[in-house]
């Protein structure tokens, strides 16, 4: 099918999957570029392709739309020589009895520090990334490019994390928290048990009654400096307990 009108009802429809409120009407989102889309592809979440007029359409296996350059340039969310696009649907995921290792993130809001954890806990086997209902939303469109198609394949949910860590402590958790204070060296903790790792805002770190929640507060040490990038800290925490 062509489309060549930016008023046309489809085109309306995606339009609005750039707005939160939309994708979770409809729990879908959109990507855009060829990595992503092979990504999501291997996940098998595409319902849709759509590719600029006369471009060969590289799944022909799903529904796809053909569109003109003034439909392309309405759709696209960043600079991009990739004119292609998909129309996902969301990966619905619940916490699992075989969990092992689990990242909680408490109120991070820079998608790129949210995407460069998620693909740190794929590359390191953790089971499950779970962001608190105050961090930036799972579908953004920068997170979702930062995690380049990791989010396809570790299940990432984003819930009440005070509900999330009484369920995970009922199935036998541990509960470790980076904070500055009252902590204990990471290089010292040795617990090889079920895990969750808290890591915190970007400024403000682990809310109060979070850190309250945790069964140990952990600091890596330092020579010079006392705080990293949360992304840098949860990578270093995510090796030490892969």
């Amino acid at each position: 099918m062509l489309i060549t009108s930016v008023t046309n009802n489809k085109v309306k429809q995606w339009t609005k999957y750039k707005n939160k409120k939309y994708r979770d009407l409809d729990d879908r989102f959109m990507i855009e570029g060829m990595h992503l889309i092979e990504e999501a592809h291997k996940a098998k979440i595409i319902e849709s392709i759509i590719i600029l007029q006369g471009a060969t359409n590289p799944y022909p296996q799903y529904e796809y739309y053909e569109v003109s350059d003034n439909v392309m340039d309405k759709l696209t969310m960043h600079v991009s020589n990739e004119k292609i696009m998909a129309i996902c649907h969301k990966l619905d995921y619940e916490l699992n009895i075989n969990d092992h290792k689990v990242i909680l993130l408490d109120g991070l809001q820079d998608p790129g520090n949210i995407g460069t954890i998620i693909r740190t806990a794929y590359s390191f086997g953790y089971d499950k990334v779970i962001l608190s209902d105050n961090s930036v939303d799972l579908y953004n469109d920068k997170l979702i490019r930062s995690t380049q198609g990791a989010m396809f394949h570790i299940p990432v949910i984003q819930n009440d994390l005070k509900a999330i860590i009484k369920s995970l402590k009922k199935q036998n958790f541990t509960i470790y928290a980076t904070t500055l204070t009252n902590a204990k060296n990471l290089s010292s903790v040795t617990n090889q048990g079920n895990i969750a790792l808290i890591f915190g805002n970007e400024g403000n770190g682990i809310s109060k009654e979070i850190i309250d929640m945790a069964d140990q507060n952990i600091i890596i040490e330092m020579v010079n400096f006392e705080s990293l990038n949360v992304a840098i800290a949860a990578s270093i925490c995510m090796y030490k307990f892969k």
